[in-house]
């Protein structure tokens, strides 16, 4: 079994409320948007951290996508990733890769659901509070029987 805590869309605001949530995950993904760098050195005291670059993080030194193996398990991290209609780029290494997990952001939202045997997954936005949206992040916990997520809202 494994524990991996899903952020995304910080703009530079960690919410106390997630370091707590995140307490016994085995590893962290930030799915971009991470705003400033001393975030993702806090999520580090608690677990591995995977980042990936969204589209306002001019200037990070991290990758557009990554791909991590975690248990036998494919995880594809990209910020901006449409489900169901994925640019060439991102569809591309979606089908080379073949992962069983792809974790995004940028859309503020939550998403969750199988399509083509891959799990397409948003843990929402863990941004400042602003014009009313839902903030939230996530664990999925992986095991033999399958992925299941736990959203926090913040």
């Amino acid at each position: 079994m494994i524990k991996l805590g899903v952020i995304s869309d910080t703009h530079g605001h960690l919410d106390r409320r997630v370091l707590p949530f995140f307490q016994g995950a085995d590893h962290i993904v930030h799915a971009g948007d991470i705003g400033l760098p001393w975030l993702l050195l806090e999520l580090e005291n608690i677990a591995p951290v995977t980042a990936v670059l969204g589209n306002n993080d001019a200037g990070l030194n991290y990758n557009e996508t990554e791909l991590l193996l975690l248990e036998k398990r494919k995880f594809l991290v990209h910020h901006i990733v449409d489900p169901r209609a994925p640019s060439d780029k991102i569809g591309r290494r979606i089908v080379r890769e073949n992962p069983d997990v792809v974790i995004f952001g940028h859309t503020h939202k939550r998403f969750c659901e199988a399509l083509n045997q891959t799990l397409y997954f948003n843990p929402g936005y863990a941004g400042k509070p602003r014009f009313d949206l839902d903030r939230s992040v996530a664990m999925l916990t992986c095991d033999d029987s399958g992925i299941t997520a736990e959203y926090l809202e913040l």
